[in-house]
């Protein structure tokens, strides 16, 4: 269920460097940043895309492109903004700093904000045929506790780093869904891939599962030490047809 009422998407000061525009969700403790891309038409399904532990990086704001650019009204929500991080800078220590910013973090505060940003893109008059998730890493644990709250139409989920402890709690959910994982991740070894398999396709929603041999955790982020380019393209061309099977824009 909603935690507030699913307020307008007011638009705020444009954003540079990309073709997204700066959003307001509404929260009871103030606006939560967003960014929001529309599809070339102005219309479409709406995708809510959520983070990893980096923040809305260059490389989120890319993948939200792609979707954007495949029909898909995108709102990616700045789930650190009560920590005051937009996004934590590429680097040496990116990892490390993220970590730190990760710590600090108020989990089920995320949960909720990210619930009433699904809600609120739900209300904008551009949506049209349903609403989906799709998260990387931290934002692809916490799409499954929004979908756990807030059912909707379709979750990808890439290597999602909570998983392990959300599915102890919620074994599964009614939202069709996508996991993808690396089978040679440091953070997620293959064992606790399968007790996630086991729990999530007892039951629930029509579950699809992928994993792709030698990538590690985070494989798709380009912008990663971890990047595995094949492993990327095949995997990002799984979810875009999940996505148009499970989503289909009005040109699919």
């Amino acid at each position: 269920m909603r935690t507030s009422p699913p307020d307008r998407l007011p638009r705020v000061a444009g954003h540079t460097g990309d073709m997204s525009e700066r959003v307001d969700v509404p929260t009871p403790d103030g606006p939560m940043p967003a960014h929001r891309w529309l599809p070339p038409t102005g219309r479409g399904p709406g995708i809510l895309l959520l983070q990893e532990i980096f923040g809305v990086s260059p490389y989120i704001r890319r993948r939200a492109e792609d979707l954007a650019a495949r029909g898909y009204v995108v709102v990616a929500p700045e789930v650190f903004w009560r920590l005051g991080v937009s996004e934590v800078p590429n680097g040496p220590e990116m990892l490390q700093q993220a970590m730190g910013v990760v710590g600090d973090l108020d989990w089920d505060a995320a949960v909720a904000d990210a619930v009433r940003a699904l809600g609120a893109l739900r209300e904008q008059p551009e949506v049209e045929g349903g609403t989906g998730v799709v998260g990387f890493c931290f934002g692809g644990g916490l799409g499954y506790a929004v979908v756990a709250q807030e059912p909707a139409d379709a979750l990808v989920s890439f290597y999602g780093s909570a998983l392990p402890q959300l599915v102890d709690a919620v074994p599964s959910v009614s939202t069709p869904s996508l996991h993808v994982f690396g089978e040679s991740d440091s953070y997620l070894p293959m064992e606790t891939v399968e007790r996630i398999r086991a729990s999530v396709t007892e039951g629930g929603g029509p579950v699809e599962f992928e994993t792709y041999p030698g990538a590690d955790h985070a494989f798709d982020n380009d912008d990663f030490v971890n990047h595995d380019a094949a492993a990327s393209a095949a995997a990002w061309a799984r979810a875009t047809d999940y996505l148009a099977r499970t989503l289909p824009t009005g040109g699919a």
